[in-house]
């Protein structure tokens, strides 16, 4: 069954209950209990609910996952996941990690005894340097955010297994259309649904995903006893949403392709960060672990003061200003100021993302719009 196919078809999208073209919103916290000691499949919604259930075996046949979890945002599926790791263990995270999860890393995992080290990811012996007795997981995201630096998932795979490490990879920017971790030998696939699974900027989601069924068993508890569900509406939205995801990320791949090309060659922009430009030195790793460079880029402009920052992302009409990505809608982020503010100037200095860093989730308009308006938005910079 191909891609666009499976997102329609590849798991339970009719309610068997009344026939009903889509999963109902079961929107319900408890369940009758048809007598003493007897229980329907689902009791209570913190347990599990049929409509977010249905999501989570889509998200399974998606990744090519035994199991899989749905949590109230990505941040949630991370923090939840990181807490698989015990006192006295070790993590390996990548220097350009997502500033949230970092946050994390640093501030909370200490506070429980776990022993974090962050590392250059562009070199896989600096990795196994870090390694120590105690290493339990190794944590992937690639591309990174917002630098789309590429990390070779089956050598950092092939690394970990040799020292019996779990590894843990974050895949939002490629969503399993384009990439699948779990296929190319991590332990642990993690997804923002809040991106391009749900793609309509309107639901803060997360999932995880595994084929080890003692790592699942252990996510199940913590999903319930921690109570980070996700809400039965919003599993829903996502449900709806994640039936055109194929259809989306084309477009939007395109997108980024062309906006790319179109801005390495401008000269009023700095340095283009993708890894789908063929002169990108991750261009060979990414086309061997996914189908394409996916649908972020980021930029600097030559002029990256305060005024003309303002004055280009003024000047741009189509695309919002704003946090987040994977929308409909193209929509374009200063990562210093909003995905990796919590980050000190130091920290932020180590991750390469400078105050002139603009970063660009390319959305379903035609091409043609897109490239016109950041035309116009770079006419505005004086020279």
């Amino acid at each position: 069954m191909q891609m666009n196919t499976k997102l329609l078809h590849g798991y339970p999208v009719i309610d068997p209950a009344t026939g009903a073209s889509s999963i109902p919103k079961y929107q319900a916290s408890t369940f009758n209990s048809p007598a003493l000691g007897v229980n329907h499949d689902y009791m209570y919604t913190r347990f599990g609910n049929p409509t977010v259930h249905a999501l989570e075996e889509g998200i399974a046949s998606l990744e090519n996952a035994k199991y899989a979890y749905a949590f109230s945002s990505g941040m949630a599926a991370i923090s939840t996941t990181l807490m698989l790791l015990k006192q006295n263990e070790h993590i390996i995270l990548p220097i350009k990690v997502y500033g949230g999860t970092g946050e994390f890393a640093h501030s909370f995992l200490s506070r429980y005894g776990v022993e974090v080290s962050f590392v250059d990811f562009s070199d896989i012996n600096k990795i196994e340097q870090a390694i120590k007795d105690n290493t339990a997981f190794i944590y992937l995201e690639t591309p990174s955010n917002p630098l789309l630096d590429v990390t070779d998932i089956q050598e950092v795979v092939a690394l970990a297994k040799k020292y019996n490490i779990l590894t843990i990879a974050d895949n939002t920017f490629m969503t399993p259309v384009y990439q699948k971790p779990l296929d190319l030998g991590c332990d642990i696939v993690i997804e923002s649904m809040t991106k391009f699974i749900n793609g309509h900027s309107d639901v803060i989601a997360g999932a995880v995903a595994t084929n080890n069924s003692q790592i699942a068993k252990t996510l199940y508890d913590f999903q319930k006893e921690f109570g980070g569900i996700l809400g039965v509406e919003d599993a829903w939205l996502i449900l709806r949403g994640m039936k055109t995801l194929g259809l989306r990320m084309s477009q939007s791949v395109k997108n980024a392709q062309a906006i790319a090309e179109f801005l390495q060659k401008s000269d009023k922009v700095n340095k283009v960060y993708f890894p789908g430009l063929a002169t990108s030195n991750d261009y060979a790793i990414q086309n061997k672990q996914a189908k394409n460079g996916g649908c972020v880029l980021s930029f600097e402009l030559k002029k990256c003061d305060k005024i003309s920052l303002n004055k280009f992302i003024h000047a741009l009409k189509i695309p919002i200003f704003a946090v987040s990505l994977g929308g409909v809608e193209s929509i374009l982020s200063h990562p210093a100021t909003m995905s990796h503010a919590c980050l000190s100037p130091e920290e932020r200095e180590a991750q390469g993302v400078t105050d002139g860093l603009l970063r660009l989730s390319c959305g379903i308009e035609d091409t043609e719009d897109l490239l016109e308006d950041l035309t116009n938005a770079l006419q505005s910079i004086d020279d």
